[in-house]
C-alpha cells in the first residue's frame, strides 16, 4: 500500500470515529440546549401577556429579563470547577433538572419581586451548562473540527427560535384562560417540565470520559487521546494567573460581550420589535420571529464547515458580528415597517447566530485543558454581563423615549467595536493548523 493510500484509509478511520462520537452525543446535547436557548427567549413571548396582566413596565421586564444574566456572571466559573469535581454526567442531569423545576415555577409570580427572584435563580441553575458542554465537547473533537461541532451544538440557538417561536405563540394564544391559567403560565409550564426528563436521561446516557465510552475501541480511544494530546504544547496559558496577566483573554471577553449583545438583543425584544411594527396577533408575532432564527440555522452550518476546510476564525468571526450590527440598524431606521424590520431582523439573527459558535473557536487555542474549564466559564461569565444590558438598555430606551431605536443604534455601535477587535488577534494562534 502506498503512503497516500494509506494516509486516505487513516483519514477515512479518522472521519468514521468522529461521526460516531458525533451521532452518540450530539442529539441528546442538542435537545438540551434548545430546551435551554428555550428557557431564555420565552420569557420574550411571555412579556406580550404577563406585563399586561402584572402590570411591568418596560424597565421591570428588561431589569427581570437580564438579572438571569447577572446570576450567570456570578455563578459560571464556580459551575465549572464542579464540573471537573463531580463530572459532567452528574453535574448537568444536576443543572437540568433544577432549571426545569425554576422555570416550571415561573408561571407563579405575581409581583415584581417574584420575577426577579425566580429569573435570578434561573441564572444560578444554568450558568455552568452552556460553558460546561463546551469544554465536554473541546476534551472530545481536536481544533480543526470544532467549528463545525460547535456550530451544530448551538444551531439549537437558533433551532429554539424555529420551533419556540410558533409554539410559545400559539400556547399565548390558544390557551388562554385554560383550567384558570393564563397564557403565559401555560408556556412556562409546558417549556419547562421537559428539561427535568431530559436531566434525566442525561444521567443514564452521557460519558464523562472518552475512557468511558464502551461504544468505542481502544485503538480510537487512543487515536482521539493522541490528537487532543498534540495540540496541547502549542497552547500559552496553562494556570489562573495566566488567564488573568494575558491581554488576549480580555480581548475575548470583550468580543464575547459584543456576541452577547447581539444574541440577547433578539432574544428578549424580537417578539417585542415585531409587534410594535404593526403585527398584533401573538401567533402571527411567533411565526415571524421563526424566520431570522432559520436563517440563522443555514448560515451557521456553512460558515462552521467553511472555517473548518478552510482553516481560518478570524474573518469566519468579523463578518457575523458585522452583520448582526447592520441588521439591528436597519431594524432601528423605521421601527414602524413590518417589512424593513424582518429584513434587519433576518440579516441580525443570521449574523448573531452564527456568531455565537465561531467565537468559541478561539478560547481553546490559548487555554489548555488544565485551566480549560475555568477559562471558558471566565470568559462566558464576563462576556454574558453584555446579556444584562442589552434587555436593561432597551426596556430604558423604551420607557423614556417610547421607542427602541436609539438603543439599538448604540448597541449596534458596541457590536461592531467587537467585531474589529476580533481582527487584533494573532492568525497564527486562533487559525487550526
Amino acid at each position: 500500500m502506498s503512503q497516500i493510500q494509506a494516509s486516505a484509509q487513516f483519514a477515512q478511520t479518522d472521519d468514521n470515529t468522529y461521526r460516531h462520537i458525533t451521532w452518540r452525543l450530539m442529539p441528546l446535547l442538542l435537545i438540551s440546549y434548545i430546551f435551554a436557548h428555550l428557557d431564555r427567549i420565552n420569557i420574550g413571548f411571555a412579556k406580550l401577556q404577563m406585563s399586561t396582566d402584572l402590570q411591568f413596565s418596560d424597565t421591570v421586564y428588561g431589569l427581570g429579563a437580564g438579572l438571569f444574566f447577572i446570576a450567570y456572571a456570578m455563578f459560571g466559573v464556580p459551575a465549572n470547577l464542579i464540573l471537573d469535581k463531580l463530572g459532567p454526567r452528574r453535574w448537568i442531569s444536576l443543572m437540568m433538572v433544577t432549571w426545569g423545576l425554576l422555570s416550571t415555577g415561573m408561571l407563579l409570580i405575581d409581583s415584581a419581586n417574584g420575577f426577579y427572584a425566580l429569573r435570578f435563580g434561573l441564572g444560578v441553575a444554568e450558568a455552568g451548562f452552556f460553558p460546561g458542554i463546551l469544554v465536554y465537547l473541546f476534551r472530545w473533537f481536536p481544533a480543526g473540527r470544532r467549528a463545525s461541532i460547535t456550530a451544530l451544538f448551538t444551531i439549537a440557538v437558533p433551532m429554539a427560535g424555529v420551533i419556540g417561536g410558533p409554539v410559545s405563540g400559539w400556547i399565548l394564544e390558544h390557551m388562554q384562560g385554560t383550567a384558570g391559567l393564563k397564557g403565559w403560565q401555560w408556556m412556562f409550564l409546558l417549556e419547562g417540565l421537559p428539561v427535568v426528563a431530559l436531566g434525566l436521561v442525561i444521567m443514564a446516557r452521557l460519558d464523562d470520559r472518552i475512557e468511558d465510552a464502551r461504544w468505542l475501541s481502544d485503538a480510537q480511544k487512543q487515536a482521539i487521546t493522541q490528537a487532543l494530546a498534540g495540540e496541547e504544547a502549542r497552547k500559552q496559558i496553562s494556570s489562573w494567573r495566566g488567564i488573568f496577566s494575558n491581554g488576549q483573554v480580555w480581548l475575548l471577553v470583550a468580543v464575547y460581550f459584543a456576541v452577547m449583545l447581539a444574541v440577547n438583543t433578539l432574544a428578549f425584544w424580537m417578539p417585542a420589535l415585531i409587534h410594535s411594527s404593526g403585527i398584533a396577533r401573538d401567533s402571527q408575532v411567533g411565526l415571524l420571529t421563526a424566520i431570522p432564527y432559520l436563517a440563522g440555522c443555514f448560515f451557521m452550518i456553512a460558515v462552521g464547515r467553511s472555517s473548518d476546510h478552510l482553516k481560518e476564525r478570524r474573518w469566519h468571526l468579523c463578518v457575523p458580528i458585522l452583520m448582526c450590527a447592520l441588521g439591528l440598524t436597519l431594524t432601528g431606521l423605521q421601527p414602524q415597517s413590518p417589512l424593513l424590520v424582518m429584513v434587519g431582523l433576518v440579516i441580525a439573527g443570521m449574523g448573531a447566530s452564527t456568531a455565537l459558535p465561531m467565537f468559541w473557536q478561539l478560547p481553546p487555542a490559548y487555554l489548555n485543558s488544565a485551566i480549560l474549564a475555568p477559562g471558558i466559564a471566565l470568559i462566558s461569565s464576563l462576556g454574558s454581563v453584555a446579556a444584562f444590558v442589552a434587555p436593561y438598555l432597551i426596556g430604558w430606551m423604551r420607557d423614556n423615549t417610547n421607542s427602541a431605536s436609539l438603543a439599538l443604534y448604540l448597541l449596534s455601535l458596541m457590536i461592531t467595536l467587537g467585531a474589529l477587535l476580533v481582527l487584533r488577534t494573532p492568525s497564527t494562534v486562533v487559525n487550526p493548523r
